[in-house]
């Protein structure tokens, strides 16, 4: 063999080893520690795709099993993190996968919020932060199901409309922030139910005295009927809670400090 022979067949071998390792497929999603068989979709579809790392410092707490399916209790608390820009909740076997999503602006990236589930599913809360990584938590919820696929109670109720939107709430100041906790009145209808369309809280802003923006809420269908949310906002004697829902009707009202 010559010289030159011998170096072209070390070119071509070389040219094969790089395509063959180009071809190998690039891990994009990391294994993931609730073991679903959403979660690659989740990734994709809810995600982008983009770079993901299950973080312990993203805490979601949900009940084992679910006494209720249209009001199933969670606290997501990503305190731990810095630079949050973004949190998103969703419910991976839910026939709506998305939640809610939260904003935090001055807010603490903390929320408390009562949710519906079909069937027993994953519970996630993804958390972005300001280098574009998702941080993500999550747990595991048993329940009985049907809780996206049944009517609203309160539709049955014949004053249910003349309340609809009404808000009620309390600030209670503590030592760094105010809490807020905060109801509306709204069947949230998932438009699963045959004859109900989809009718719910789409958007919410909280501002404080000056019309400030303490946070942004983003929710969706499976948020529990006349829905109750847990805030943790920079101190202040009284906020303004505004929103639409769908069918944009407003939602407007002011919550003061040790006002129900």
């Amino acid at each position: 063999m010559n010289t030159t022979t011998a170096f072209l067949r070390k070119c071509l071998l070389a040219a094969f080893l790089i395509c063959q390792v180009s071809v190998v497929p690039a891990e994009t999603s990391p294994p993931d520690p609730l073991n679903s068989v959403m979660w690659k979709e989740m990734h994709e579809t809810l995600l982008g795709g983009g770079p993901v790392v299950f973080d312990e410092r993203v805490r979601v707490l949900v009940p084992g099993d679910a006494e209720d399916s249209m009001n199933v209790p969670i606290l997501v608390d990503a305190t731990a993190l810095g630079n949050v820009s973004r949190i998103l909740v969703f419910a991976e076997l839910n026939p709506i996968h998305r939640v809610l999503e939260m904003e935090p602006v001055q807010a603490v990236p903390l929320i408390g919020v009562r949710i519906k589930v079909q069937q027993a599913t994953p519970i996630r809360a993804a958390v972005l932060t300001d280098d574009g990584v998702w941080h993500l938590g999550g747990g595991i919820v048993d329940a009985a199901g049907g809780g996206c696929t049944a009517p609203s109670l309160g539709s049955a109720n014949q004053d249910w409309a003349s309340r609809m939107g009404e808000v009620s709430g309390r600030l209670w100041p503590g030592d760094e922030h105010s809490r807020l906790r905060v109801q509306i009145m709204h069947p949230m209808d998932t438009g699963l139910v045959s004859g109900i369309p989809a009718f719910y809280i789409e958007q919410l802003e909280i501002t404080n005295e000056a019309g400030e923006v303490l946070t942004r809420l983003f929710l969706h269908e499976p948020v529990s009927e006349n829905p109750v949310l847990t805030l943790n906002l920079p101190q202040a004697e009284s906020v303004v809670v505004r929103g639409t829902d769908n069918n944009g009707n407003p939602i407007l009202a002011q919550v003061r400090s040790g006002v129900m």
